[in-house]
């Protein structure tokens, strides 16, 4: 949270109290970029009074979340009895901004009020209690915000993987890339490349629109489907799994190899981008500790979890695949990229 605590108030306090402030502010921040406040208070201050009118709100219960919010560091209190978004609230969660982080903090609002009710079952069987895929694509505002969540992550990536990756051919299969960055910055980065996206209905509407802009509607075609079952057809060179592999278990993925080894021609290509468990040195323990949440996330609203390189390297081999190496892309992202083997 933005909340500065002096170290001798850290020292004094249990981490259980410090990280109930912290889920607190969470869902207070989510609460009122639901109600339009940081919206609101986007072009200056303002009162309570006003503030209530703009955001159709009760003047007593939003002046006791403004007060919570200016706590937690994500509103100053301006002169007049105002209210105005601090600095850092302007600079993270203004949505006209392409890198704001606006969509990610609605997208987990929804995920950890609604799916992690069952995560003491889902830890106790093994098993997540919903359809993830399935509860998204019942909730159109969420997808939607998952999806520009994901086409933010890639938007600055997309570039540094297509101009590091091995060269795709001339047929790329980028399976559940619905945002189609990717899609888009290998086929810019190869003139002769055409490439097919497969991903759900929902997720590829923002990919349509980003392959117009791009003028690439003559190299890119979308095919709706399922992953577990979609026809991935045959004959491509290269094949994307991005971001991919940490929302199925052992068994979905090594049933999707296969079946992504059934759709590229003899010595084709697979390029995973994944985040490992076994993380690079050095990495940040900040950023250790949401990839350690996230993998818990995963196990608890998919079935999957962060799995080793060396796990996927190994259910790529039962599929064909050899010539497995390892390549680092940006902070903890690293690819994996495999050969098909000749039979």
């Amino acid at each position: 949270m933005p909340l500065y605590l002096d170290p001798e108030e850290l020292r004094g306090a249990p981490g259980p109290h410090l990280d109930l402030i912290g889920a607190m502010a969470f869902r207070a921040a989510g609460a009122a970029q639901r109600l339009g406040v940081f919206e609101a208070l986007m072009p200056g201050p303002l009162g309570a009074v006003d503030l209530a009118a703009r955001t159709g709100t009760d003047l007593a219960g939003l002046t006791v979340l403004l007060e919570a919010l200016a706590s937690f560091g994500y509103l100053d209190r301006a002169p007049g009895r105002a209210y105005a978004n601090s600095p850092m609230a302007v600079s993270t969660l203004d949505r006209r901004n392409p890198w704001s982080y606006a969509p990610t903090l609605a997208f987990w609002q929804d995920v950890l009020a609604e799916l992690w009710d069952g995560l003491e079952e889902s830890v106790r069987t093994g098993a997540p209690q919903v359809d993830f895929y399935a509860w998204l694509e019942g909730r159109p505002q969420t997808l939607a915000e998952f999806q520009t969540m994901l086409d933010g992550m890639a938007a600055g990536l997309a570039p540094l993987v297509a101009a590091s990756a091995p060269h795709p051919g001339e047929r790329l299969l980028d399976i559940g890339g619905g945002h189609a960055r990717y899609s888009i910055a290998f086929c810019q980065a190869h003139p002769g490349l055409t490439a097919t996206i497969v991903d759900l209905p929902n997720a590829l509407e923002g990919g349509r629109a980003r392959i117009d802009a791009a003028g690439l509607r003559d190299r890119v075609t979308l095919l709706p489907g399922d992953l577990a079952d979609a026809d991935l057809g045959a004959g491509h060179d290269t094949a994307l799994l991005f971001n991919l592999c940490h929302g199925f278990d052992e068994a979905a993925n090594r049933a999707l190899f296969k079946r992504v080894a059934g759709a590229l021609s003899p010595g084709g290509a697979v390029i995973v981008l994944e985040t490992f468990a076994d993380l690079p040195e050095g990495t940040p323990a900040t950023t250790e500790a949401f990839i350690r949440a996230f993998s818990l996330n995963l196990a608890a609203t998919q079935g999957g979890r962060i799995h080793s390189f060396a796990e996927i390297a190994a259910w790529l081999s039962g599929a064909g695949f050899g010539r497995i190496e390892r390549r680092p892309a940006d902070g903890p992202n690293e690819l994996l990229v495999a050969r098909l083997e000749a039979t």
